[in-house]
């Protein structure tokens, strides 16, 4: 080097002690940061997606906290439904206990009655109190709301229901068959009375149904209207109730449904005339068949089934159970009940528009209709517990219909029976979600969760093994660039030896 005004030696060294300097840098800021990529220049491509995966993660940490408040929420609601059932099983004894009036005092029905004043108070307070952060569940705040509901339906059960935002379900029912009771036409071969061989003999038949059996017997001379009347008396223990028509009597389930069925068998024809047939599949009052089977012959039962309806509900094919009909799709679930007519008659019904209401989780990580759930939890009030043709649960109070000192304590017992059911149902659905909906969505979501972190770990976290064995390596590198660096800048110091 004969040349003192640029030192290139001292430039190049310079410059790479620059570079493994920067390299030093970034590698002790990657091991005291855990982080790989700490700015865009870092790498560019592996920041985007990194944030996009951060993103992810964040949606999905918020998606499993709104589940596990649904959870929180169901199981609150769920609680306070367990202590009504308590309160209705209570109930039941209450009613049971008082209907054996031979052996109770009427200070006894008194003190009873005053139980279950106090048991239908309670099941409405914990209506009213139930909540959840100040919010009320049991009192109707997250049932569905519904108008327009058609005249047709009786009665409907809205469980779950997926609507956009602004958005309302029109629910319409196409009945496709009907439903039908069980039932016979008993033919007495024109007959207004029993027209038996002698004084003595007897008309012995059993009729059977869905609650039990009963065997009635009559003489000669026993008009239609008096086997109907008999028939009728024991109808809670059969379940089959009778009427007059025409020539004969029609015997028929009290319910629908293909769970129904009514057998008559003759035990003692005593010499009367007459048949025993089923009845229309369209025309309950009308036989199917002329002659049918004769009493003389009909020691075997004659046996009849019903029929549930058959119905599509928004072009879905639902399930059918008596009148009532339920679909149970992502997108909706509900039960219709319709009226005897409604249930009797093949057509489109428009049956109600649900127009919002529910209580509305978001539990994915998006927030749209695919990832929201809507569940109803209907107003477990007294007033609501029940039905309204057969009575509802507040009606058992002092003063009431079926109060237990002169009310009819059968029909405060089948008040009891739909409430135990109405509530036993809203406790499973409850149970169904929280167990198969929020409990599967928060295992799905944490293997979710965990399967992002990794893919966000891989590209943004520090490997400190490799990253370790960079520092050192720099570190040498630097070091060695430092002394080139000296040597570089005293070799210009040799010129001296030539100005001697």
């Amino acid at each position: 080097m004969s040349r003192i005004n640029n030192n290139i030696n001292s430039l190049l060294a310079q410059r790479v002690l620059g570079s493994q300097n920067k390299s030093l840098t970034q590698s002790l800021e990657r091991l005291s940061t855990g982080l790989a990529i700490n700015r865009g220049a870092d790498n560019p491509a592996g920041l985007i997606a990194s944030e996009k995966l951060r993103s992810e993660k964040t949606a999905i940490q918020s998606a499993i906290s709104n589940a596990q408040r649904a959870d929180q929420i169901t199981a609150i609601a769920e609680g306070g439904l367990q202590e009504i059932s308590s309160q209705l099983l209570e109930l039941q004894a209450l009613v049971s206990e008082t209907a054996n009036s031979a052996g109770i005092s009427a200070a006894e029905k008194e003190a009873n009655q005053s139980q279950v004043d106090a048991i239908v108070q309670s099941i409405d307070r914990i209506a009213s109190t139930t909540s959840f952060a100040g919010t009320k569940l049991l009192n109707g705040t997250y049932d569905f709301v519904v108008t327009g509901q058609a005249a047709s339906v009786a009665d409907y059960q809205v469980n779950g229901a997926k609507m956009a935002h602004g958005t309302s379900v029109e629910v319409k029912a196409l009945v496709t068959a009907s439903a039908q009771h069980a039932g016979l036409f008993l033919s007495t071969n024109g007959a207004a009375a029993l027209d038996l061989t002698d004084a003595t003999s007897q008309f012995t038949f059993e009729i059977a149904g869905t609650k039990g059996t009963r065997q009635f017997t009559f003489a000669s001379g026993a008009t239609l209207a008096d086997v109907a009347t008999s028939v009728n008396g024991f109808k809670s223990v059969t379940g089959v109730s009778a009427k007059v028509s025409g020539n004969g009597i029609v015997i028929k389930s009290e319910e629908y449904g293909s769970d129904q069925f009514v057998s008559f068998r003759v035990t003692s024809a005593g010499g009367q005339a007459g048949s025993v047939m089923a009845l229309s599949a369209t025309n309950e009052t009308v036989a199917k068949t002329a002659g049918g089977t004769t009493f003389l012959a009909a020691t075997n039962a004659v046996r009849d089934t019903g029929q549930d309806i058959a119905a599509t509900i928004n072009g879905v094919v639902a399930t059918g159970k008596g009148k009532v009909a339920r679909v149970n799709t992502d997108a909706l679930d509900l039960s219709i009940e319709l009226t005897n007519a409604g249930a009797s008659t093949l057509a489109t019904v428009s049956a109600m528009t649900i127009t919002g209401g529910g209580a509305k989780f978001n539990l994915g990580p998006s927030i749209d209709v695919n990832n929201q759930v809507r569940l109803g939890i209907k107003n477990v009030a007294t007033r609501n517990l029940g039905s309204v043709t057969g009575g509802t649960l507040d009606q058992l109070g002092s003063g009431k219909t079926y109060n237990l000192s002169t009310g009819n304590l059968e029909s405060a017992q089948k008040i009891i029976d739909k409430a135990i059911e109405q509530v036993s149902a809203q406790r499973g659905r409850l149970g169904s979600f929280q167990k198969n909906v929020v409990g599967s969505t928060i295992n799905a979501l944490g293997i979710a969760l965990e399967n992002t972190s990794a893919a966000e770990s891989a590209i943004r976290d520090t490997d400190f093994a490799r990253e370790t064995a960079n520092l050192t390596r720099t570190q040498i590198l630097v070091s060695a660039a430092t002394n080139s660096l000296a040597l570089a800048n005293s070799q210009p110091q040799s010129i001296l030896q030539l100005l001697r």
